[in-house]
């Protein structure tokens, strides 16, 4: 572009970053080389990940928007590309935020401008969400859940086991294959649960239907399942005829807190807590009390927080991933379910079986990347490859972890 000239930017970023783990090539062939012993060149094996700058768009999306959103946005738009995105995790992990003064800034970001040269700012790619409205309303839940899982049946199928259970698998107790742990994942619920032939149960967040076709069909209960997507439902209902389950399971497009004057035996909710979120986790807890018959039982499955006083998800994770996704940590879920009337029973976390169930997502979607382009598109996948890396890394550095929390309602 006119006046595009990188030699300011690399300059200051050099003086900014004097030990770089990384490589940075820009568009017009230059190079700001990592700095790492044996990679001084730009070609050593230590020199961490390379970031390869595409063109000057790049360089104004972060003058746009400084940070994690600027640079994600680059990214998703193929204006930043990435030599291997493991790395990059790897590096943002240990990466410490030089301590710039007021002037070393200025420098750096007129030098960033400089380096834009003549260009209209670039708008942000199509797959961003910008969530509006009040904090998980039921308008804004449902936009949330939308924009995560209505990408397409088949995106999902190409990385998923067959049973499309996107959750934890469990490996833990002999499983070989990621068909064989997600089985055995939802047998371990029901036997939790303790499922008896006609009882009425509630899948809370049913996805694709896994869960709710796994009981009816292993156990003999009766079953509901709720999803706020369209998408999610109309497969989930064609795969319970295919079972010959339609007389047993009832898959709804419907909120948790639509649901009322009903009563079940059991309630299953399997990666739904973690999107509840602080404002809503006592209206959560309640309504699944509200729903069990007496001495009726809960297992609540999903993530939690492990570590205190650090920020929410960063912007890139609420704009492109999973808009107002917010694990809570155990202890929070666990003082709403007291609250609510729920004596728990049992807790057992499975922090390492979702980081093998992660990586067998990634190989999958990464051996069918052609496919889920074509289904997806350039930029959607690349969310997605990024998405599932970064969150088998919070898994790996213990910011996270996952629990199935077993309880009963206090008898009266």
């Amino acid at each position: 572009m006119p006046l595009a000239k990188t030699d300011p930017l690399r300059r200051e970023l050099a003086t900014a970053l004097p030990e770089r783990h990384f490589t940075v090539r820009f568009w017009d062939g230059t190079v700001l080389p990592s700095t790492n012993e044996n990679g001084r060149d730009g070609q050593g094996p230590s020199q961490g990940p390379t970031f390869t700058v595409r063109s000057p768009k790049a360089v104004a999306h972060v003058v746009r928007a400084p940070g994690e959103l600027g640079l994600g946005r680059a990214y998703v738009a193929g204006e930043l590309e990435v030599d291997d995105l493991d790395r990059v995790i790897e590096l943002i992990d240990t990466f410490q935020e030089p301590n710039l003064d007021r002037a070393a800034r200025a420098r750096l970001a007129i030098a960033a401008v400089r380096a834009c040269g003549l260009t209209i700012p670039p708008r942000a790619p199509k797959g961003e969400l910008r969530p509006r409205g009040r904090t998980h309303s039921k308008e804004r839940d449902a936009r949330a859940v939308r924009h995560h899982y209505d990408v397409s049946n088949e995106f999902f199928e190409l990385f998923l086991d067959e049973s499309m259970t996107y959750s934890c698998a469990i490996f833990s107790r002999g499983a070989t294959t990621l068909e064989e742990a997600q089985y055995a994942k939802l047998d371990l619920v029901c036997e939790k649960l303790a499922l008896k032939e006609g009882e009425r149960v509630l899948d809370m967040g049913c996805g694709w239907g896994a869960f709710a076709i796994h009981a009816a069909k292993n156990h003999g209960v009766r079953l509901v399942g709720i999803t706020l997507s369209l998408p999610q439902a109309q497969l989930a209902r064609r795969r319970v005829a295919e079972a010959g389950l339609s007389d047993r399971v009832e898959i709804r497009v419907a909120d948790y807190r639509d649901l009322s004057g009903e009563r079940f035996d059991a309630i299953a909710s399997i990666g739904m807590v973690e999107h509840v979120g602080e404002s809503h986790i006592d209206v959560y807890a309640r309504k699944l009390a509200e729903l069990l018959a007496p001495d009726g039982r809960l297992l609540n499955h999903g993530i939690a927080r492990l570590t205190h006083g650090i920020d929410e998800p960063g912007a890139f994770t609420q704009r492109y991933v999973f808009p107002d996704a917010a694990p809570l940590h155990l202890s929070r879920v666990q003082l709403a379910l007291e609250r609510a009337g729920f004596v728990t029973e049992h807790v057992e976390g499975f922090a390492q079986d979702y980081y093998d169930t992660l990586s067998e997502w990634i190989a999958r979607l990464d051996s069918n990347r052609e496919r889920a382009e074509q289904l997806a598109g350039s930029e959607r996948l690349r969310v997605w490859r990024l998405y599932l890396r970064s969150a088998r890394n919070i898994f790996k550095v213990q910011f996270v972890s996952i629990y199935q929390t077993l309880a009963r309602l206090r008898q009266a």
